[in-house]
């Protein structure tokens, strides 16, 4: 991994020097555009609109446009900004950890102790554990100041920023707000179809079918060309019904619950064993 920014943790007066790495990555095909007609490749290119010149990105500033005036700001305006020039991740507050909305959550960073002694980085992650809260911390990545919640992961220190209060939409629905009844039969089979689902979640069991479809195809389009046969490739197209609404839901619920306890049953059947040939034994010479 490669290290992206250097600071230090500060909570009161003690300081832990930290590296921090992206704790996530992209596994996804990379595909370019191109020509349909030609297969030349797609470019895309900056271009002044007041000269028509193609303007190398290393002579591109921001800028800032009210209506009626443009305020452009350098390279050096913004590195002068006092925010940018922080290198401290500033625990602000301890919360309790099931107070942290995980629809605010947004990019994790792993953080690794970056001093002689990992002593003090120790310390806070074995406060965290044992207090069982969260650490809210501030701090200045990338020409923005973000808020973020620092937690422990397998003894690891991981920074998760958060999206701010004003970032998250409210859901205003209509359908919501009609009374709906539910009755005690349904709410007891929706609850029989949980628990045929329940089971310890394992994210290595889940895997990306889309990706790898794609690098299936790929594959197939560089050995068969043009020629290729997607139906041979893939079976025939059959497309699961996302339906329509249903109609009776108590049909439809006692259906799921039948099909799903099925489906359970036959995953933990033990195969048959195989057939024990008969084997004869040569009669001994008299």
């Amino acid at each position: 991994m490669r290290t992206i920014w250097k600071g230090a943790l500060s909570f009161g007066l003690v300081n832990v020097p930290v590296k921090v790495y992206s704790a996530t990555e992209d596994h996804d095909v990379p595909l370019h555009q191109v020509h349909a007609a030609d297969g030349g490749r797609i470019r895309y290119q900056r271009i002044c609109e007041i000269d028509g010149e193609i303007v190398p990105y290393a002579d591109i500033d921001k800028a800032y446009d009210d209506g009626e005036r443009t305020v452009v700001l350098t390279a050096e305006d913004i590195a002068a900004l006092p925010a940018e020039r922080s290198r401290e991740i500033e625990v602000v507050e301890f919360v309790p950890s099931d107070q942290i909305d995980l629809l605010t959550l947004d990019k994790a960073y792993y953080l690794e102790p970056d001093s002689a002694s990992p002593k003090a980085y120790v310390l806070l992650r074995k406060t965290l554990e044992q207090t069982d809260r969260t650490a809210i911390v501030r701090f200045s990545l990338r020409q923005k100041t973000r808020l973020a919640a620092l937690r422990v992961r397998d003894d690891v220190l991981v920074l998760q920023t958060l999206l701010w209060a004003d970032e998250v939409r409210a859901a205003r629905f209509a359908a919501l707000d009609e009374p709906v009844k539910i009755s005690a039969k349904e709410l007891e089979l929706s609850a029989s179809l949980v628990e045929s689902f329940s089971s310890d979640f394992d994210p290595t069991q889940f895997v990306d079918e889309y990706q790898q479809e794609l690098r299936t195809l790929i594959d197939a389009k560089l050995d068969k060309g043009d020629a290729l046969d997607t139906a041979e490739t893939f079976g025939e197209r059959s497309e699961k019904d996302s339906g329509g609404e249903v109609i009776d839901l108590m049909a439809a619920l006692k259906a799921s619950v039948e099909r799903s306890r099925a489906a359970r049953q036959e995953d933990a059947a033990p195969s048959s064993p195989a057939p024990k040939k008969k084997t004869s034994r040569a009669k001994k010479a008299s």
